[in-house]
């Protein structure tokens, strides 16, 4: 892998000759790996999601994006548009590092609409010649003709007294119609928290202080922040860096999380539950939610995770955006479905049903690369249940089910080439209900397992071989009833 120096990490893509661009291009083109129905950089480095929201008939995403190879460097925005949230129309770069308060990075942020209009909220990143960081928040108004006006100088000029300048990731919200923008932050003793600023203009911020949450010394930093209001709760998501993994909890090198309760915005006191994960996979970080057409909470995750290395790296670029997900909660917790559009990617139906034992390899007869997988377990005697997806001779992505602890586990320890600076090859996550469904997507080098209606999600990327299609099922004592249903799908990538 290529050592990038700094210098190389904060070129300019509009200072690089438009042959290495193509050139870029075309190499990124012929991985093997390329996605066909997530979002992905045509080059490059794609993190999180950006400015997510339904204005005007349209679906607007962005993603923080490095062009130039598959490190964090430079960073823009690249924008898409969509009607479903399932086709996508690429519309190139929307914002760019070309202020003095942004010259270092376009980083992280949201997308709101005021006064008929789009706005974008993010943290320019700008160094100075002794490369110390200085972060501002800043606004941009798309305009009618689809570029972007930036305001003229910051909104939020410098973090408050006592805190260092981590201070990222405004998500902007509207509460009792007022205007809020909740801020990720660092505390001189190096302690993450959150900070809450309110606006009646947009123009003016007003900071009105810190989150009182039960959460002390939770990791060193709180990035990409949101705040928003479900089924009667308050809901806080947020991204905590420097949490000790416990047990079958925080095996990432960085989680993502919530929080449910109920936020007074007076005092500031968020009375809450207890922290818990949205996704148990390997690859899962910054996620973003927006409201849809029809009033649905929307997540949207970074496939990837910061400081580890991938497969593709290799081949100059890194990353997609997960499916998007409808946001709902029942019995105290948060439940996350896949978007019912999704339906429109389907073809080619294949079902099967049918008892499979310790002797079974391969109860149904389909294979793939890209499909939609519904295991429905309508009668469970096994003690423990093995589903392999990606199988080849030498490869498999195994998903297994133990009934007696109750417990989910991916492991793709044999799912082809594997990326660095991960604990482990397998991640696993204790059900609250029996094993009742599983709906799985797969893409060509990704896996989304959606458990029992949404209670629980492992998302995470695979780098099998290209002959490696098969979808075997085996249990390792007695036997399992099961309904198979599976279509695949074709994205506006192949």
């Amino acid at each position: 892998m290529k050592e990038w120096t700094r210098e190389e990490r904060y070129q300019r893509m509009e200072d690089i000759d438009s042959d290495k661009l193509l050139e870029l291009k075309q190499q990124t083109q012929l991985s093997p790996y390329r996605q066909t129905y997530h979002i992905q950089p045509e080059m490059g480095l794609l993190n999180d999601p950006n400015g997510l929201i339904y204005f005007n008939g349209k679906y607007y995403i962005s993603h923080q994006w490095f062009p130039l190879g598959a490190v964090h460097g430079l960073k823009y925005w690249y924008n898409y548009t969509s009607k479903d949230l399932v086709h996508f129309q690429p519309e190139g770069v929307i914002l760019s590092p070309d202020t003095k308060y942004d010259s270092h990075g376009v980083y992280s942020g949201s997308a709101f609409e005021y006064q008929g209009h789009l706005y974008y909220m993010y943290t320019g990143n700008h160094r100075d010649h002794d490369w110390q960081r200085q972060a501002t928040q800043m606004i941009a108004r798309l305009k009618d003709d689809g570029t972007v006006e930036k305001f003229p100088k910051p909104v939020i000029s410098h973090q408050p007294e006592g805190y260092t300048s981590h201070f990222r990731d405004p998500k902007v919200f509207s509460h009792n119609d007022k205007y809020y923008a909740i801020i990720g932050a660092q505390t001189n003793d190096e302690f993450g928290k959150l900070l809450l600023y309110q606006t009646t203009d947009i123009v003016n911020w007003h900071y009105l202080g810190e989150i009182k949450t039960k959460l002390n010394q939770f990791g060193y930093m709180w990035e990409c922040p949101d705040y928003f209001e479900l089924d009667g709760h308050d809901v806080i998501m947020f991204c905590p860096q420097g949490i000790e993994s416990e047990e079958d909890k925080y095996q990432n090198i960085y989680q993502s999380g919530y929080l449910i309760g109920d936020l007074n915005f007076e005092t500031l006191n968020f009375d809450h539950e207890a922290f818990l994960e949205l996704d148990k996979g390997f690859d899962f970080y910054a996620p973003q939610t927006f409201l849809d057409e029809n009033g649905q909470r929307i997540l949207i995750g970074w496939m990837g995770l910061p400081d580890t290395t991938y497969p593709t790296d290799e081949e100059g670029w890194a990353h997609c955006l997960t499916l998007p997900r409808v946001l709902n909660i029942e019995n105290g917790k948060l439940k996350q479905r896949p978007i019912k559009n999704l339906e429109k990617l389907r073809y080619n139906k294949e079902t099967a049903l049918g008892y499979a034992n310790k002797f079974t390899t391969k109860l149904h007869p389909y294979e793939g690369k890209q499909y939609e997988l519904i295991i429905d377990i309508l009668e469970n005697d096994a003690s423990e249940i093995y589903f392999e997806l990606r199988t080849s001779k030498n490869q498999s992505t195994v998903i297994s089910y133990n009934k007696q602890m109750n417990t989910l586990t991916l492991d793709r320890t044999e799912s082809g080439l594997l990326p660095g600076n991960v604990e482990g090859t397998t991640r696993s996550t204790k059900l609250d209900s029996s094993l009742s469904q599983l709906r799985i997507y797969v893409d060509t080098s990704s896996i989304e397992i959606f458990c029992n209606d949404g209670e629980r999600v492992l998302t995470s990327r695979i780098f099998p071989d290209n002959n490696a299609t098969g979808i075997k099922t085996s249990t390792e004592s007695g036997q399992v009833y099961l309904q198979f249903t599976k279509y695949d799908l074709k994205g506006d990538n192949q």
